[in-house]
């Protein structure tokens, strides 16, 4: 039987803090959330390796590292509000709500959002909306937010989505051109104009959707 607090424990030492990850707050929520209760039944046994885990359709358990490198720019506080655009079956929105005010996790595949309802009340969590809809337009109903995370990669931030993002907020993503490697970049809105730095660079899948568009060549 596989001792998940320990494989918690291994994946922090191991995996996260090597990787520049060291922000207290955000080590005590990995290490306190369950990441094999938002995989596959089949795949809990391998919940906590440094890879992307395949929920289906298409969907990813994006790696530890990569998630707690853009977590930690997030720098979110108590009082603040995020929206996680294709929050999956839910482990990155129990990550934030655990460190943020409220999180509006934001789902359009049925199945996927069932199965991180079911978590987030498995885990008790109470500042955790789950809304079922489209990814492309964000949650505007609940903006300005602090923070935005995309739960995969994309290859364009849709101006949309970081429209609704507050003064001094910080958006989060995996930007990617094509296959193969993406980078983790932060953008960040000051005087309403948008700021953009790559940080580091990661192999995350696409978010459906947000894959680039094929182009004609004739």
């Amino acid at each position: 039987m596989t001792d998940y607090q320990a494989a918690r424990l291994n994946m922090v030492e191991s995996q996260i803090r090597p990787n520049k990850v060291t922000d207290p707050a955000l080590l005590e929520a990995m290490l306190a959330v369950p990441r094999e209760l938002f995989v596959p039944s089949h795949l809990r046994g391998i919940a906590y390796i440094d890879e992307d885990i395949p929920l289906g359709n298409g969907r990813f358990l994006m790696e530890p590292m990569v998630l707690g490198r853009l977590l930690q720019l997030a720098a979110l506080g108590p009082a603040d509000a995020v929206l996680e655009i294709g929050c999956g079956s839910g482990y990155a929105s129990a990550l934030m709500a655990r460190l943020a005010h409220h999180v509006v996790a934001l789902e359009e595949d049925s199945r996927l959002a069932a199965q991180a309802a079911d978590a987030f009340r498995q885990l008790g969590l109470k500042n955790v909306s789950l809304v079922h809809g489209p990814l492309a337009d964000g949650y505007p109903q609940r903006a300005p937010y602090q923070a935005i995370l995309f739960g995969g990669a994309v290859a364009t931030v849709p101006p949309a989505i970081s429209a609704q993002l507050a003064e001094g907020g910080r958006l989060l993503a995996v930007l990617k051109k094509g296959e193969g490697m993406g980078k983790g970049i932060l953008m960040t809105r000051t005087g309403g104009g948008l700021g953009h730095r790559v940080i580091f660079d990661a192999g995350t899948p696409f978010l459906p959707g947000f894959a680039p568009q094929p182009s004609f060549v004739f």
